[in-house]
């Protein structure tokens, strides 16, 4: 078998296959009234009532009877002025490759011999730093012959999922007109770009976590975005939030039906997304919730190209804040809004358990301030409540009884949970605000 290089019959051809271009034609086209004549005729009413049809007149006139083309680059239509002649330009280069795209390949196999070649075993793969992927291979059933002159024509595609340096291998094992069987190999090779950068920002606002994603675009055509989702993790719920424009119901209703794509220009533009991200609660059947894990989840973008022509990309895990879950949550359920001096009122608080185990009993009581300044909300009645165990996700209610000393704006400080059994004190819930009214406070001390 020969693979002596100048001695082949065949020879590839490797044309890219993508979407042609539109032509726009150069010269500009212009009104015949921005050459002529200035801004100022208009603030004349007879003058400007008198100037259509007489330019219009005169474009016709020139149109039907003018042999020279003087009008040729006067606006006969609005569209004219886009410059789109209505032609498309087929592509003269192999262009930039793109990661997300779909590489497709025209290849032509052709005999510039004098003498047909038969059994032609033809493979065609994708080489890359880390893989080799097999586009076509003939080996089971070899094309028969290919005469004097003649040419066998394929299609390959490749869905682009690596950056850098590619190889198109193709090759030919055949048997020339002499009977000799012999192997050809030809290496195009192409380069992998990245069409878009993706920039993240993570930041947390008491539960909630808000996550920003500014998209750049490095191509050279514009990018119609046809889907920037968020896949949360299975611990995450998210949700896209959206400035809220001067909508009608209709057009709200339309736009959700027919998303309009958003366009992000080439050459450097940019668009900003803006998720909502909740940690999700956990129920009695649900399983435990995984402790210390900061994963927030992927994005996925879908885009189309001036033409149409699609792109997708998938990034990888977004990461957030480490989170550590409690094993013991206090919420408050209800405080209410007016409370009077010296009279006790009810704060109801809700403990939950979000272990897989029976956790508990528990003791809840306030505790003292580092500072020597004087408690003004504290409890009514004994200073340490017994609570009965809380069983796996489960939760308990309860109310706290207590009283405020002072008037105006009031912090309740320092409510703490002890677990009898584990002997573990859990951190104090956050400071409340209670309030209450001058003149509730003057009744009752009268």
């Amino acid at each position: 078998m020969s693979s002596t290089p100048g001695t082949h019959s065949l020879a590839f051809r490797v044309m890219r296959l993508c979407r042609p271009s539109l032509h726009v034609e150069p010269p500009l086209r212009v009104d015949p009234t921005d050459l002529f004549i200035g801004e100022d005729i208009f603030d004349d009413p007879i003058a400007a009532s008198n100037l259509p049809p007489l330019i219009s007149s005169d474009v016709t006139t020139n149109k039907s009877s003018d042999l020279t083309y003087r009008s040729r680059f006067l606006l006969h239509d609005s569209a004219d002025s886009i410059g789109l002649s209505g032609l498309l330009v087929l592509p003269q280069a192999f262009g930039a490759i793109y990661l997300g795209e779909t590489f497709c390949s025209y290849i032509s196999i052709n005999n510039s011999s004098t003498l047909e070649v038969r059994d032609v075993v033809i493979k065609a793969e994708i080489q890359t730093d880390k893989q080799r992927i097999l586009l076509l291979d003939t080996s089971k059933s070899p094309v028969e012959s290919i005469r004097a002159g003649g040419r066998y024509d394929f299609i390959v595609e490749h869905d682009v999922k690596e950056l850098g340096a590619h190889t198109l291998v193709c090759t030919a094992l055949y048997s020339d007109g002499e009977g000799e069987r012999k192997y050809l190999p030809q290496f195009f090779k192409f380069i992998v770009s990245n069409p878009l950068s993706v920039r993240t920002k993570v930041r947390v606002v008491k539960e909630i976590t808000f996550l920003e994603a500014c998209i750049e675009n490095h191509t050279k055509s514009n990018l119609y975005m046809d889907q920037v989702e968020f896949e949360p993790s299975q611990n995450w719920s998210a949700t896209m939030l959206k400035a809220d424009g001067p909508h009608s119901d209709y057009n709200a209703q339309s736009r959700e039906i027919f998303k309009p794509p958003v366009l992000i220009r080439s050459g450097g533009g940019i668009h900003n997304y803006l998720y909502q991200l909740k940690m999700l609660s956990h129920g009695s059947s649900s399983p435990v919730k995984v402790q210390g894990s900061n994963v927030l989840g992927k994005l996925q973008i879908t885009w189309r190209t001036n033409l149409g022509e699609p792109g997708r990309l998938q990034t990888q895990q977004i990461l957030g804040t480490t989170i550590t879950s409690k094993e013991i949550e206090l919420n408050v359920v209800e405080v209410p809004s007016v409370v009077g001096i010296d009279k006790p009122f009810l704060l109801k608080l809700k403990l939950t358990n979000q272990t897989d185990k029976e956790q508990g009993p528990f003791e809840i009581w306030l505790s003292q301030n580092d500072s020597d300044e004087e408690k003004v909300v504290m409890i009514n009645g004994l200073r340490i409540m017994a609570l009965a165990p809380v069983e796996a996700f489960g939760s308990t209610d309860f109310h706290l009884n207590l009283i405020a000393t002072k008037l105006g704006v009031q912090r309740i400080t320092g409510i703490t949970v002890f677990d009898k059994l584990e002997k573990i004190t859990y951190d104090s819930l956050p400071d409340l605000e209670v309030g209450d009214l001058w003149f509730l406070a003057l009744f009752i001390r009268d």
